[in-house]
């Protein structure tokens, strides 16, 4: 029989994938031999797959044109049936997004508007990889730029994928591994020995499948953590907040392309988005002062909404920050406004901001990260893109 404290120990790029499902049993930690964030910080990268609708999340209300371009679909302004949740100089957030509205009026969320990564032609797949391979084109490499920070930082394996495939953004030569929920039945326990037995002579395999047990044994009942996204974040919580867990975690969301049918469409996601936000600071418990989230979006969606009650893609979307270890409360990056003249190509908010700024800021001053490193190898020929300052704590 399984006895004693669950331990970790990985040495090799994944887990055998699902394999973590089959553990049925229930633990109060484990001791998981991950390498730790620099000081004990952890970082959360959050991909809303899909290019989410920046405007009818973060709502400039005070601006007259949002209203005329979208007469079907804007959220009416603070006060009115269904507004905005106000949050500062004439924005405010969706409102099934209360959670996250009390994180930014407690200081521990910031958004930054008008945001893009260095892409502009509005392609779901070429416009994901530039923002996670941290480059200036599609293919401008393979790996993923928290990965390569992973490497910068000797952190191996420091980070853990969340979800059914490992997300660009942690791909390459830094060692990680991945947890899925599974979709097979929970073995017993007997089984689970017996299957661990068949690999006692395989230290490579054997080594897998005591961790995929182990961090099922953690993770625990499924079906107490929700569903959808929060299931994946709760789980990326008690990874996170664990004994020796690592000190990143990637996760996506998926479902973010709303080109026909909006409100209901956002609305549903973006409830589902803050039970999960919710959820994660749940789980990580005392390290939630000690983490940052970054919540990302490969771009952003048309001003004017479509003859389908949709809007279509664009550049300019919007981008968070959150975390107990945030300065939040705030706007930041530069924002151009909705007027004619200040629009990318007359129909989409302008990518005033490049959000590798945001990125280098959160990896120098959260994790300690080299400039040096940064510039050129973690966001190659990035020199004169400067990160954010005084992003944290």
């Amino acid at each position: 029989m399984i006895t004693g404290k669950p331990k970790l120990y990985l040495n090799r790029r994944g887990l055998l994938k699902g394999a973590a499902g089959i553990a049925g049993l229930s633990a109060s930690g484990a001791n998981l031999a991950f390498a730790a964030g620099p000081a004990g910080r952890k970082l959360v990268v959050i991909i809303l797959r899909g290019a989410m609708d920046g405007l009818n999340v973060v709502v400039p209300y005070y601006e007259n044109r949002y209203y005329a371009k979208r007469p079907n679909i804007a959220i009416l302004p603070p006060g009115e049936p269904g507004g905005a949740i106000p949050l500062m100089d004439g924005f405010g957030l969706h409102p099934a997004l209360p959670g996250l509205a009390a994180m930014f009026n407690k200081g521990e969320a910031l958004f930054m508007h008008a945001a893009s990564a260095p892409y502009k032609e509005r392609s779901h797949f070429d416009g994901q990889d530039v923002l996670e391979n941290g480059t200036t084109s599609p293919l401008g490499t393979l790996d993923g730029w928290l990965n390569r920070s992973l490497s910068a930082l000797n952190l191996s394996p420091g980070a853990v994928g969340v979800g059914q495939t490992v997300p660009l953004v942690l791909k390459g030569d830094a060692s990680i591994t991945t947890w899925a929920p599974s979709k097979l039945p929970q073995a017993d326990p007997e089984t689970i020995d017996e299957t661990l037995g068949l690999y006692i002579n395989d230290p490579v395999l054997h080594s897998a499948l005591q961790g995929a047990v182990d961090i099922g044994a953690l993770i625990g009942d499924l079906s107490a953590l929700g569903s959808g996204y929060e299931q994946l974040a709760r789980a990326a919580g008690k990874l996170l907040s664990a004994d020796g867990g690592p000190g990143a975690a990637a996760i996506s969301f998926n479902g973010w392309d709303t080109h026909a049918e909006e409100t209901s469409v956002l609305t549903s996601n973006l409830v589902n988005l803050n039970a999960a936000l919710l959820g994660l600071r749940e789980e990580l418990g005392s390290q939630w002062a000690n983490t940052a989230v970054l919540m990302v979006t490969e771009f952003g969606r048309t001003l004017a909404e479509n003859g389908t009650q949709g809007t279509d893609h664009g550049v300019g979307g919007a981008s968070f920050l959150l975390g107990g270890a945030v300065k939040g409360g705030r706007m930041i990056g530069s924002w151009p406004g909705l007027s004619p003249v200040n629009l990318y190509q007359g129909r989409d908010v302008y990518p005033a901001n490049d959000l590798r700024t945001l990125f280098k800021g959160v990896l120098r001053d959260h994790w300690g990260v080299d400039l040096s490193a940064l510039n050129t190898s973690v966001f190659p020929g990035s020199t004169d893109v400067s990160p954010t300052e005084n992003l944290v704590y």
